[in-house]
């Protein structure tokens, strides 16, 4: 029974250790069972779990057996009724034997819930589960578990797509189009792509009308196994992510580029395809890559050998970007930065800080009294926190109140803001993008906000990149920054909030959009004062040992 153990906390929302699932039990000391095993029923459960509570529910199996709390019946009653081997426990079990008394009726419920939506049996709705959750699949226990190759298994309402953008520096469009992908069927719209059924014989492919060498796949594709990704002609890389780079586009001229948090790397690959694509591939400007964080830094190694980008990147390998001297050479020719530093990660499909999963109800009205031969005893609180009880932007369990998230975002933004202020200060530097994979205004618009009204900005001339001078496909994006997010911390009447709102870019997951939750913003150098070049002799000190990240 210590797989369900271990596997039952981290189905609460807002778990005492933050970051995403896989970071929670893969980095625990504390489990009894394999993190492979604990990690694909989590997730199997939870993709489940909207199923499963219903018939737990409609069963009434938390008010027969009030042993067992919602998480634990979740994962019990999924075995139960999913796995081929069963519940993995002995079978005098007292937990097993309370879940396997109700069977006939969970089995019953399970078919009720496959009629109810009119599906004709089990394996279509385990596809239509799987085809909603999207990624990769592997087995757990005998049935299939979904996880993506960037992310854990996905939740909304559209599936999420396999995003692939093929690497310039190796390959282009037609080519992968022709050979990798030959055979596949292009549609015109994402949306046609996202209802594909994965029992259709039919390959499908999207073209995206907004990067340029950006593909969209349904969601299962798996392309692990090509001799194209082996080769790194093609990046799984989720399209919100390819945002950055391409609202940067640095060119030749600009000088030298900096990617200031670069692992794993997708976006310093991509910064080095976008100079590849400007003509002069042999003599591009130097990509600086700084990552702070030695063992993310040998995946930034490894996929910049595989991408062929080796010879345009400089990696700084354990070296901090807060710790560079901007008036030094070679960072006084940096024209370019690019800045996702360390974030909530509240946007990214299936790395929410909580799990998107419904536990079912405890209490249910209009149930018969359960009887007692024992003692009457005083009634016990139930701590079990209903998911349903919680906020949906703000999880939060009754003994963590809501400060802990809000602490947390408040060192996020702090760092963060400090980041885009020392980007400020490159002296030779023209552009500048900032992007997080959150979800929240204080990693964002906040930040964008405070930056502009920041005495570097004002001096040196940092304004926003506004829509109308954004490259094409950006500018088409419709879905834009929030306006109240911008008023929230606004403090001279005299900006244009909706403009800033306007100019800033935002993403939302589980949308026909496809995208995972994403915000990213331009900043251009529009006037430079006389003198500023000395400026920064002046005003540098460094930042102190107190500035790491939090």
């Amino acid at each position: 029974m210590s797989l369900y153990y271990d596997a039952a906390p981290l189905l609460l929302p807002n778990s005492d250790q933050a970051g995403s699932l896989k970071s929670r039990v893969f980095n625990s000391k504390g489990h009894k069972s394999p993190p492979k095993q604990i990690f694909a029923l989590v997730t199997e459960a939870s993709k489940w779990s909207p199923v499963l509570s219903e018939v737990i529910e409609k069963s009434r199996l938390l008010q027969f057996e009030r042993k067992l709390t919602p998480n634990l019946a979740l994962l019990l009653v999924h075995d139960l009724l999913l796995a081929k081997r069963g519940i993995s426990a002995p079978s005098s079990h007292p937990l097993r034997l309370a879940v396997e008394r109700h069977k006939a009726r969970l089995h019953a419920e399970l078919t009720k819930a496959r009629l109810r939506k009119g599906l004709s049996s089990i394996e279509v709705l385990r596809e239509r589960i799987e085809a909603k959750d999207g990624g990769e699949k592997r087995a757990y226990n005998g049935s299939a578990v979904a996880t993506g190759l960037e992310s854990e298994a996905g939740f909304g309402e559209w599936p999420h797509p396999r995003w692939v953008r093929v690497n310039t520096i190796k390959s282009d469009l037609d080519e992968q189009l022709k050979t990798t992908f030959a055979g596949y069927k292009t549609v015109q719209s994402l949306e046609e792509l996202l209802r594909y059924h994965p029992s259709s014989a039919e390959k499908l492919i999207h073209v995206d009308k907004h990067v340029p060498n950006l593909l969209a796949l349904p969601p299962a594709t798996d392309l692990s196994k090509t001799p194209a990704y082996l080769n790194g002609h093609i990046i799984l890389q989720d399209k919100a992510s390819c945002f950055p780079a391409y609202l940067l586009c640095p060119k030749f001229e600009d000088g030298g580029c900096l990617d200031a948090c670069a692992a794993p790397g997708n976006k310093t690959t991509h910064l080095a395809a976008i100079l590849h694509d400007g003509g002069r591939a042999a003599a591009i400007p130097n990509i600086y890559a700084y990552e702070r964080d030695k063992g993310r830094a040998s995946t930034l190694l490894t996929l910049l050998q595989t991408a062929g980008a080796q010879d345009h990147v400089i990696a700084k390998v354990g070296q901090d970007f807060l710790r560079t001297d901007p008036a030094k050479t070679p960072w006084d020719s940096i024209g370019t930065l690019l800045l996702d530093p360390s974030c909530s990660g509240s946007g990214i499909v299936g790395r929410d800080e909580t799990l998107n999963v419904l536990l079912p109800s405890k209490e249910t009205s209009g149930l018969l009294p359960v009887q007692s031969k024992k003692r009457k005893r005083k009634p016990t609180v139930d701590t079990t926190l209903n998911v349903h009880d919680v906020s949906e932007e703000i999880p939060i369990r009754e003994d963590k109140p809501s400060d802990q998230l809000s602490g947390r975002l408040t060192a996020l933004s702090t760092f963060q803001l400090k980041l885009l202020l020392h980007a400020f200060h490159f002296p030779k530097a023209r552009r500048i993008t900032y992007s997080t994979c959150s979800l929240y205004a204080e990693e964002n618009e906040h930040v964008v906000m405070k930056a502009l009204r920041s005495s570097i900005a004002q001096e040196r001339g940092w304004q926003i990149l506004r829509r109308e001078e954004q490259i094409c496909g950006m500018k088409m994006w419709k879905m834009r920054g929030k306006v109240e997010a911008c008023i929230d911390i606004a403090m001279d009447e005299e900006i244009d909030m909706a403009e800033i709102a306007e100019a800033c870019i935002r993403c939302e997951k589980g949308t026909k959009e496809g995208t995972q939750g994403f915000f990213v913003a331009g900043f251009v150098r529009q006037v430079e004062s006389p003198g500023t070049d000395q400026l920064i002799d002046q005003e540098w000190e460094g930042f102190s040992d107190s500035s790491s990240a939090p």
